[in-house]
């Protein structure tokens, strides 16, 4: 058992590295933190506000998730379906009397949240889920003590601890040290009070018989490096002075507590003081057979056989068949024995040439004993056997099978293909819709946010900054001059920032509507317009875990250039209460008059009412998470906050139009570059006539470089849920392209620069080859705050007007309101408003006097 879980809600790299060591990390399906590296082990959070399905809980199992937390009514669901040790139930401690015994059988275990960690309560609640895994989440903001996480281990329950609380550093008032932490529950039955450590190579194979101390085992979880304790010596850092260092893989702790084991990555001549990778025995099997190639690899005589199985893919490849062959023809249990080892010589073979070893086949191995969905087990035709053909039965039961079977993470990543000539017209309209938005359900969870910054300012804005972007202030707002140390950012990153802020810029003065329009509508009837900059504008930059200097360069400029004369930007503080330095760097080249150090909607809300630091804005821009567009669509339709917004969002989407002239590699990655932003983005290529191998190409460059991707799990849900819509000429494309009004549409065609004019409804284009969406992300110039969800019919992108309002203003002479006047005045008759007859009549009266 765990000492603990760590629940991670924020980016800190070193700390999760060493959380990584440790066990089991809860991941929160909702706001996943990027991790510098695959968790070992994981469970996913997934709470009632989280939309999931059965699919997407499969394909979480699928790609490595040990356990899935699910609520109530979703275990509900998929109790039955997804093996109970592979599902927890997350569960309010007040709802325990409304599990039914099937919920409680068909789970492996239960996380409570408690307000905080009452003893009693917890102890009464395990005896519900006798034979269950218990897992404690405490609402309190005080992390736990070692003796909380001592007596809950002893009532068979694990503390789930969350990030914020955890620290490599000395233990404080507000954080517990993670290795005091570990060992909170471990105990030593030896005088010296030192813990009696196995130490294991990466496959589990011993490698020798340490002590560990309470000091040397902090030093390894921080460090990563193998550090025990030497009953002589004291801290013995292993391989300081011989070279054979380790690094830390896994520590764990054995079921009694009372003994730790280290998994670890064993570097140079081995572990044991006489040159031996172990001080038992020399390695045997696997193992040994890996150690053989792995030094005939290097010492191999050029153009010997051995040295040829490692340089010529073609002779290795002939071996790996042969032997495949010879084992498949095998029938005692010597002669499969012996063909297997030949097949495992060769394979491994293989593998070491390409840097693959025993570990990451075993990693491979783990991966696929996790997959809840299996495949219909079909083999590759080239395998079929010419004198067998499938039965009617074996055809439906094959069928039914890949019915059920929810994500298969090996197969292709493809999209759906539909040919607009076939289908209906209501069919064509579904292609065009985009995912219902519940906005409504997520206004009503940020009212009550919005309305305690509205009554409380600055101190709900404080306490609310500390609640969800994790770090304490004292005050949430910068003014300039800015620090210059806040700014100090790498010379490549600054010279990129000044060349965007100067194409942007450029194009967004172009923009400017200076000049007043001047029209005599009759004579002595003078109509104008002119501009004026909004005086107070909000702008708000997602940040935290992020760096996003592009969004700030994207709406600071339009506001710098139409000349507003406040301009408040608004960015979540990372954990330390800084705000990035590129995000800095930019809100000084853009002339920001206050700096807001919050996030979500409490940043919308101190902006759209401002406290007694916050300045209070006219109109608020920038794009955010589903929190932050619920409270800006709350806040505009408040009477008493006095304040738009610049437009709806929704998900990331584009459109790719591709013709004959297409690079597939191109097409490609244009799709790619939007279907990385989430799993819900649109991803839309329209192809005009391509041949079936074009449309192929494209497909399968999308695979490869969709594989090669670090976010590849992200962009195989998105993908798979877009679509190819074939079309057979231009013309065609152009009008679906229209009727969708995609956010981004890429025109891969053969003069494609002719096309533009019959573009009607996209939020922006970009034109031929050579114009990847990404340069409008950054710095070709043009605005990448743009209209989704289709709302390009009805909104423009963030531009410099937006930035502004226009007024009117008109003056009449005297003869002019002789011509004018009678017009009004009956019109003013005919809808009865006497009032408005007689401002003219007046005045036409005293003309004749």
């Amino acid at each position: 058992m765990a000492a603990f879980l760590p629940l991670l809600t924020e980016e800190n790299s070193s700390l999760y590295i060493a959380l990584n060591r440790l066990g089991p990390v809860i991941i929160d399906a909702k706001n996943p933190a990027p991790l510098p590296q695959p968790p070992q082990s994981s469970y996913l959070l997934v709470d009632q506000n989280t939309p999931v399905d059965l699919q997407a809980t499969a394909a979480w199992l699928d790609e490595g998730v040990d356990k899935v937390i699910v609520s109530l009514s979703l275990a509900k669901e998929l109790i039955g379906t997804i093996p109970s040790d592979r599902l927890l139930l997350l569960l309010d401690v007040a709802n325990v009397s409304a599990v039914s015994d099937k919920v409680r059988n068909g789970v492996t275990g239960v996380l409570l949240k408690t307000p905080a960690i009452d003893f009693d309560l917890i102890s009464s609640v395990s005896k519900f889920f006798v034979g269950s895994a218990i897992y404690v989440l405490s609402g309190s903001d005080t992390p736990p003590s070692t003796a909380n996480i001592r007596e809950l281990q002893r009532i068979g329950a694990t503390l789930v601890i969350p990030d914020y609380q955890l620290t490599l550093e000395a233990t404080s008032t507000t954080r517990i040290n993670v290795a005091d932490a570990f060992l909170a529950a471990v105990v030593s039955d030896r005088p010296d009070g030192l813990f009696p450590t196995v130490v294991t190579n990466q496959t589990g194979h011993s490698l020798g018989l340490v002590y560990s101390s309470r000091e040397s085992v902090k030093e390894s979880i921080i460090t990563g490096k193998g550090v025990y304790q030497s009953r002589k010596h004291g801290l013995w850092r292993k391989g300081e002075t011989s070279g054979a260092t380790q690094d830390v893989v896994r520590i764990r702790s054995d079921c009694d507590s009372d003994s730790l084991e280290f998994r670890v990555v064993q570097h140079g001549v081995g572990f044991c003081h006489l040159n031996r990778q172990s001080c038992f025995s020399e390695a045997r099997g696997l193992p040994a057979l890996e150690n053989t190639l792995k030094s005939r690899l290097q010492s191999a005589p050029e153009g010997s056989y051995t040295k040829r199985l490692f340089t010529d893919p073609d002779l290795l490849r002939s071996k790996i068949m042969e032997e495949a062959d010879e084992l498949c023809q095998a029938t005692t249990k010597d002669d499969i024995a012996f063909e297997a080892a030949d097949l495992f010589y060769f394979a491994l073979t293989k593998c070491l040439a390409a840097g693959v070893e025993i570990s990451d086949i075993e990693r491979s191995l783990d991966l696929k004993a996790k997959k809840v969905t299996r495949r219909p087990g079909n083999a590759k035709p080239q395998w079929v056997s010419k004198t067998s053909s499938p039965t009617v039965a074996s055809v439906a039961a094959t069928s039914a099978t890949q019915s059920k079977a929810a994500v298969d993470t090996d197969a292709p990543i493809k999209m759906r293909t539909s040919d607009l000539s076939t289908l209906s017209s209501a069919e064509r309209q579904e292609l065009l819709r985009r995912p219902v938005l519940k906005s409504d359900e997520m206004i009503e969870k940020v009212k009550p946010i919005v309305k305690e910054v509205r009554k409380r300012g600055d101190d709900a804005l404080l306490e609310f900054t500390a609640k969800f972007d994790r770090a304490q202030l004292s005050s949430t707002v910068v003014f300039p001059p800015f620090a210059p140390e806040s700014m100090v950012i790498d010379d490549d990153v600054r010279k990129s920032i000044d060349i965007a802020y100067s194409n942007i810029y450029k194009f967004h003065a172009a923009q400017l509507d200076a000049s007043t329009l001047v029209v005599e509508t009759m004579p002595g009837v003078v109509c104008s317009r002119f501009a004026r900059p909004i005086a107070r504008v909000g702008l708000y930059v997602p940040g935290g875990t992020a760096i996003l200097p592009s969004t700030a360069l994207m709406l600071g400029i339009p506001a710098q250039v139409a000349g507003c004369k406040e301009i408040v930007l608004a960015t979540p503080p990372r954990a330390d209460g800084s705000i990035s330095p590129e995000v800095m760097y930019v809100a000084h080249l853009v002339g920001a008059s206050a700096i807001l150090k919050a996030g979500g909607a409490q940043a919308v809300a101190a902006l759209a009412y401002g406290t007694k630091t916050v300045p209070k804005v006219d109109k608020i821009f920038g794009p955010g998470n589903q929190w932050v567009t619920a409270a800006k669509m709350l806040v505009q339709n408040d009477t008493d906050a006095l304040v738009s917004i610049d437009m709806p969002a929704g998900p990331s989407e584009v459109l790719v139009i591709a013709d004959h002239t297409a690079k597939p590699a191109f097409v490609a990655a244009d799709l790619l570059s939007q279907a990385e932003h989430g799993v819900d983005s649109q991803v839309v290529l329209v192809a005009v006539n391509l041949t079936p191998e074009h449309l192929a190409a494209i497909e399968g460059e999308v695979d490869v470089q969709a594989h090669a991707l670090s976010r590849v799990d992200i962009v195989r849900q998105s993908i798979n849920k877009s679509i190819i819509v074939k079309v057979s000429n231009v013309d065609e494309a152009i009008a679906f392209s229209n009727d969708y009004a995609p956010e981004h549409l890429i025109l891969h065609l053969e003069n494609a620069s002719r096309k533009v004019a019959q573009i009607d409804n996209a939020g922006s284009v970009f034109v031929g080859p050579y114009t990847p969406e990404s340069c409008g992300d950054y710095a070709s110039g043009t605005n990448h705050t743009l209209p989704t969800n289709g709302y390009a019919r009805q909104f423009s992108g963030v531009n410099t007007q937006s930035f502004q309002k226009h007024i009117t203003s008109q003056e009449i002479t005297a003869a002019g309101l002789d011509g004018l006047g009678p017009v009004v005045a009956t019109l003013a008759d005919c809808e009865g408003l006497q009032a408005h007859a007689n401002a003219v009549r007046i005045r036409l009266r005293d003309r004749e006097n």
